[in-house]
């Protein structure tokens, strides 16, 4: 820093040499003003210098350039015009103005020193961004003790992983002067946004997200207060510290995904997440409106479609987009003049003579209007016209859907091992699919049956199910069938069910399987395969390597999110879980897949405050196995928002009174009333006038079931306003699951210790979906409500369901259901690990209904509003088929298919992942050599 001090002898020494100067000769005065002039830039500050010396420096040099008379006149203006070029105020140090800054001239850049730069940052407009750990070194200085209390508190939890909830916990305990000290500054802001910390004492590493999908890395020493930033490798081997209990120098396989997409186009606004076919139209629809040749593809992509032989839209007498834009408008003058309703059969031949093949439309209007999309995105492409042409071209006939876990039927099974919302996601998914490609093949004036197979594996021990017959026609649709393709190992089919955790060793030739059953049914290629869940994805990413065609995914839900710290301890996880087969099957399928679908933004980028799945897998390490570096990119334009719906057909509002199922009544009334305990339903329910609190998933600990129960029997105001009943796991039968029978454990255990019995109703699964939605509507009937308690919840289809038929719904803050209710307003967020204020939460809400029965009204109106606007099947299945086509045509001219990578992932698939799926024991039991 520049001390007052030395500024006055900075002044003082410029004004001696002012005054000394008129004494000289004037070549010696010119000469040392130069020097005077040097010695200032060099060692003082030019800026800094008074005003009158400069400028009589100036007036001098400007004599001596013009010795004429009248000088005043040209010498006083040459003098500031000099001082204006050199770029010094009279005054600097007063802040310049907006007019001072326009009229200065760049014509001379002084370096300041860094103590300058330093002193001159607060009044600077362009001042460098300081980076994390510059902020902190600050905050570090000037609250010292409060820092030091928080990371004594930090370092009190021992050597480990804290995750956000903690940190948060512990600095709320600090006294509310220390917390004041630390708001609203550097050291707060980097906390809220920490996801985890890594505590080695005297060292804490902090993993910082200011904003979904940007990640820094920093460690602060405890002792020192001193703060480092950190890669995401060094990050990740502090990590694996924990778990070795020393810094293992040995080489590690690092995973780095990061290359193989560096030159591709993606977003940088986390507000872009999501979006990622527009984002990709806006980038080639640009590409083409500057580069004409780039329309080159596109004109080939029309001429490769064909089905079974037959052309579509081009045939091979356009052989370039001159004779295209010929062709396109004689073909539009002819159909101007023709009747609307025009069949394209009338004037097929016509067309196919100058080169139009069928797909076009079916009447003279709709081809006119899909002409008039091409010629307008010959001649001016924008990303609106783009997609709506790329969503006419017939691409999509047959589509492949894999769900190979659990029991996959269309009765009975719901509540069973490894069975529910997935199950209920694929049947109404295809059966909207199946409207939807009738309707866009109809439309594109073709004669074509689609085909939609949803593949499963094959159970020869069905337990009452339709599970193991090969082939079972989906209800409510023409042309979509359930293919079940039994595992095999060499003794012969597996017969009985198998975890979803341990279905990785029977995959590879599942899949070869597969590829022949689809071969036989199908009599082509697929043009679209769909994977859900992991084992499914990682099933599709082989099946549409070896078949060359386009893949989705969807993750439904990726386990790494709902098990902490499954990746760093996953030996702790491997005998009951394997999370080292599925992280590596998520990983390949993920970066391996042309496009991927999500029911919500949480699903990628999670929000503020929470990681999204996918963002989990950015960078993480499986200690002793691998370490990813860059694993997935949530930026990525693969990613694409598509919410699903509730069938309406079954799940809709209470108020409809004429569609009630009021045969049901008295079944439902049984279940939730009966004095009778048995296998189906324990407790009775004493007071039947008090509204329902209501709740049914799968029995296992991530959906957080006895959660639920442990809250409504500590909250002594909640008992007293309502009745809580939950529907899970199934009590008929012994369960195969380790998780479930863990959770029926310990279901018992609270309503033992909570004395619930006349409050409580535990009901087994219920497999009837159409008596279900009914029994929402009876809930509703009660001013009830619905809560999903999960820990984490990917989308929440039974929040939807809820929300359909008009019950108000309480769903976890972590997950999809966060952005699918609005709080306050359709619904509310609950925090799963804050179960005591989620009752209170659930008693504030009740209690004011008990005075205020409009508020009831109101919440389940919101929720109503809030699914009509976002989440119907009929938009899914429109945007699903749009994105094929647009990805399909990305695969086709933009090298999205990503050949590097995909040789990347095969080395992995083949070194990797084959020893970690060898390593799963295979099924013990008696094998069948033939069905």
């Amino acid at each position: 820093m520049i001390s007052a001090h030395s500024f006055s002898n900075r002044h003082s020494l410029s004004r001696a040499i002012s005054s000394e100067l008129f004494d000289l000769p004037l070549p010696l005065r010119l000469f040392l003003h130069v020097i005077h002039l040097l010695i200032s830039v060099l060692f003082f500050n030019l800026s800094a210098m008074p005003f009158l010396c400069h400028f009589f420096f100036f007036y001098l040099i400007a004599r001596q350039l013009f010795p004429f008379k009248f000088v005043h006149i040209v010498h006083i203006p040459l003098a500031l015009l000099l001082h204006w070029l050199i770029g010094i105020s009279p005054d600097d140090e007063r802040p310049s103005s907006s007019a001072d800054r326009l009229l200065r001239p760049p014509m001379l850049i002084v370096q300041k020193s860094k103590a300058t730069r330093t002193e001159m940052a607060s009044s600077s407009h362009l001042t460098r961004v300081l980076s994390l750990r510059e902020r902190l070194d600050e905050t570090m200085i000037t609250h010292r003790n409060e820092i030091l209390i928080f990371l004594s508190r930090i370092e009190a939890h021992g050597k480990g992983m804290l995750q956000h909830h903690q940190l948060i916990a512990d600095f709320d305990a600090m006294s509310d002067g220390e917390k004041q000290k630390l708001a609203d500054g550097a050291f707060d802001e980097v906390l809220r946004s920490t996801q985890e910390a890594i505590v080695l004492p005297p060292w804490m590493a902090l993993a910082v997200r200011p904003r979904p999908g940007v990640w820094e890395y920093i460690r602060v020493n405890r002792n020192a207060l001193v703060v480092e930033e950190l890669t995401a490798a060094e990050f990740l081997h502090l990590k694996e510290e924990l778990v070795d209990g020393t810094l293992n120098g040995n080489f590690v396989l690092e995973l780095d995904f990061e290359p193989f997409n560096a030159s591709f186009p993606r977003p940088t606004l986390s507000k872009s997440i999501g979006d990622g076919v527009e984002f990709l139209n806006r980038h080639l629809s640009s590409k083409m409106f500057h580069d004409k040749e780039s329309l080159h593809p596109l004109l080939d992509f029309l001429r490769v479609h064909h089905y079974k032989g037959k052309s579509m839209m081009l045939n091979n007498k356009i052989q370039n987009l001159n004779a295209l834009q010929f062709v396109l408008r004689k073909a539009e003058e002819y159909l101007t003049v023709l009747n609307q309703d025009t069949p394209f059969s009338e004037f097929e031949y016509k067309f196919q003579e100058i080169g139009l093949e069928p797909g076009w439309g079916d009447t003279a209007e709709r081809v006119l209007d899909t002409i008039q999309l091409l010629l307008d995105l010959l001649e001016a492409p924008d990303p609106c016209t783009l997609e709506k042409f790329l969503g006419r071209i017939p691409m999509v006939f047959n589509v492949v859907i894999l769900s190979p876990h659990g029991y996959f039927a269309q009765a009975n099974v719901l509540g069973y091992p490894d069975t529910g919302g997935q199950v209920v996601y694929i049947l109404d998914q295809v059966r909207a699919l199946e409207h939807e490609m009738l309707r866009r093949i109809k439309q594109q004036g073709l004669n074509i049956v689609p085909r939609i197979l949803i593949v499963t594996r094959l159970l020869p021990d069905a337990v009452g199910t339709t599970c193991g017959q090969h082939i079972e026609k989906v209800f409510g649709t023409e042309h979509c069938h359930i293919i079940r393709v039994p595992f095999r190992t060499e003794k012969g089919v597996v017969r009985r069910w198998i975890s979803r955790f341990e279905v990785w060793p029977y995959l590879e030739s599942f899949k070869e399987d597969v590829a022949n059953e689809i071969a036989g049914e199908l009599q082509a290629k697929p043009d679209l395969i769909i994977g859900n869940y992991s084992d499914g994805n990682l099933v599709a990413s082989l099946l549409a390597h070896k078949l060359g065609v386009t893949q989705c995914t969807i993750a439904h839900a990726l386990e790494k999110t709902k098990y902490p710290n499954s990746d760093i301890y996953w030996k702790n996880f491997e005998e009951k879980y394997h999370f080292s087969c599925q992280f590596t099957a998520d990983l390949i399928a993920m970066n391996h897949t042309d496009f991927i679908i999500t029911s919500t933004f949480q699903e990628i980028a999670g929000n503020k405050d929470n990681v999204g799945q996918y963002e989990s897998h950015t960078a993480f390490t499986l200690p002793g196995l691998y370490r990813v570096v860059h694993g997935i990119d949530v930026f990525d334009p693969k990613f694409n928002i598509v919410s699903p719906g509730a069938d309406m057909s079954i799940y809709f509002p209470y108020t409809e009174e004429e569609r009630r199922l009021t045969s049901f009544h008295h079944e439902i009334e049984e279940l939730l009333f009966s004095s009778v305990e048995n296998e189906e339903h324990i407790c009775v329910l004493k007071d039947r006038n008090k509204p329902i609190i209501f709740s049914m998933a799968r029995l296992d600990r991530v959906k957080n079931m006895t959660g639920l129960v442990e809250w409504y029997g500590k909250n002594k105001r909640l008992r007293e306003l309502v009745n809580l009943v939950v529907v899970a796991g199934d009590r008929r039968k012994e369960s195969k699951d380790i998780e479930e029978k863990e959770e029926m454990k310990k279901m018992y255990g609270l309503i033992e210790s909570y004395n619930l019995n006349g409050q409580f109703r535990w009901i087994s699964a219920q497999m009837n979906r159409v008596r279900n939605g009914e029994l929402y509507r009876c809930i509703a009937d009660s001013k009830g409500a619905f809560v999903q308690p999960a820990f984490y919840e990917a989308f929440g289809l039974t929040v939807v369901e809820s929300m359909t038929s008009g019950l108000p719904t309480f769903a976890t803050c972590h997950g999809g259901p966060a952005e699918i209710i609005v709080h306050g307003k359709s619904g509310f967020h609950i925090d799963p690990y804050q179960g005591d204020k989620a009752a209170e939460i659930l008693a504030d809400f009740f209690d004011k209904c008990k005075h205020d029965p409009t508020h009831w009204v109101a919440i389940s109106m919101g929720g109503l509003q809030r699914i009509e606007e976002k989440y119907t099947w009929q938009i899914y299945s429109d945007r699903l088929l749009t994105l094929a086509g647009v990805y399909g045509f990305w695969k086709y001219v933009s090298n999205l298919d990503r050949r590097e990578a995909r040789r990347y992932l095969e080395m992995f698939y083949a070194l990797k992942y084959r020893k970690l799926a060898e390593s799963v024991p295979l099924a013990v039991e008696d094998y069948n050599e033939r069905i």
